[in-house]
């Protein structure tokens, strides 16, 4: 008789939880034409006299970096870094490398605007040591892309989608942003159908979130724009699961799908609590436990990284019992929940123990529940997450 053969256990690739998630390298690059109505993230117009500066500040900040390991993935994010070239790009890649080293099937992932990329930049991207690329497509209507701040068309997005496999790459992430007070129902099946058609490999979708600071804040609070809806919001969710669902995507986070095998690497470390460190301004790292983060201006950075000083603007140390509810309420972000030995091994027998009333509270709710040895959101409680996960901190 033939023993059946043991499944393979899932991979960061699958969007699973990972007892040994790797080692991150994130790039910030924070330059950007024009500031979107909803963005709070460390960008700014226009300095153009600042880029290759800050280029030459990342790469010698990378060099002086006192604890390399290899790289299981790399991330530049933005701002758009795009608006950089590629060479300059792939600079700061062969400085990771030469300091870091990066591991085989390392995933190394640009952000990118539509408006920045066509075939031949995406060749070059490739050629820089890129192997994925994620678009800020946000809508393809163009009404909600006007309310947004967006300045491309949605033509010009989806025509980027095609560029970027044309161009080489295999891996092509495509962002959407929902629950916009300027989108209807409609609007957003159109936008979910269109992304669909171009067939990238994976798919981010966000509800909208007002931060305090942005200019969309402003005009809510001062009336002259709606607020959002939860209710519409939990709505278009289900309806991105049912679309994305059966175009053959799966979803591996609450806002998050892919083709089988095409979960981004970096972001389930995030959610895996794994280390990475970051470098440019305003850039975030964590190992083992101790976070901190860079000055946020462009010319602060610049200043402190090219003299061989500490970018270092704060940090705190997590105590034993914080960082594994932070990691609980990460991990439970992934569709497949948490794996519960692994995640005793990581960071200890207690830690699940000391929640227990919180946990059996949660499902006696409906919003969390156990299957296979292993912690989950239930399908309710994805719907509620924060609700769910935050008192598990």
């Amino acid at each position: 008789m033939v023993a059946a053969a043991q499944a393979r256990p899932k991979s960061a690739r699958d969007g699973a939880w990972q007892v040994d998630p790797g080692f991150g390298v994130y790039v910030h690059i924070p330059f950007c034409r024009h500031r979107c109505h909803y963005c709070d993230f460390n960008t700014y117009e226009g300095l153009e006299n600042e880029r290759a500066p800050y280029v030459d500040a990342v790469i010698a900040e990378i060099r002086n970096w006192p604890d390399p390991r290899p790289a299981t993935s790399i991330f530049f994010g933005g701002g758009t870094p795009t608006l950089l070239d590629a060479a300059s790009l792939g600079r700061i890649v062969d400085a990771i490398s030469d300091r870091f080293g990066i591991a085989a099937g390392a995933e190394i992932t640009v952000e990118a605007n539509p408006e920045t990329v066509d075939e031949r930049v995406a060749r070059d991207l490739r050629r820089a040591g890129f192997g994925r690329i994620s678009l800020g497509i946000q809508s393809a209507v163009a009404p909600v892309l006007a309310g947004l701040g967006r300045t491309h068309s949605a033509a010009t997005a989806l025509a980027a989608l095609h560029a970027v496999s044309n161009g080489g790459f295999e891996d092509v992430n495509a962002d959407l942003i929902y629950g916009s007070p300027w989108e209807s129902d409609d609007d957003w099946v159109t936008s979910l159908q269109a992304v669909i058609a171009a067939a990238p490999d994976h798919v981010s979708a966000y509800a909208l979130t007002i931060e305090e600071g942005t200019p969309l804040h402003t005009l809510i609070a001062t009336g002259r724009e709606p607020d959002v809806d939860p209710d519409v919001q939990a709505s278009r969710h289900t309806v991105a699961c049912e679309l994305l669902d059966g175009a053959g995507y799966e979803r591996y986070e609450i806002s998050n799908w892919s083709k089988p095998g095409r979960a981004s690497r970096h972001n389930v470390l995030y959610w895996s609590a794994g280390d990475y460190v970051g470098f440019g301004a305003g850039a975030h790292s964590h190992v083992a436990g101790h976070r901190w983060w860079s000055v946020r201006l462009p010319r602060d950075y610049i200043a402190a990284a090219s003299a061989g000083r500490s970018t270092m603007a704060g940090e705190e140390r997590l105590d034993p019992d914080h960082r594994a509810g932070e990691a609980l309420m990460l991990g439970l972000r992934l569709a497949d929940g948490i794996e519960v030995d692994g995640f005793g091994r990581r960071f200890g027998g207690r830690a699940l123990d000391d929640r227990a009333d919180t946990l059996a509270s949660l499902e006696s709710r409906g919003l969390i529940e156990r299957e296979s040895g292993r912690l989950r959101l239930s399908a309710g409680g994805t719907l509620l997450a924060n609700e769910a996960l935050y008192p598990l901190i």
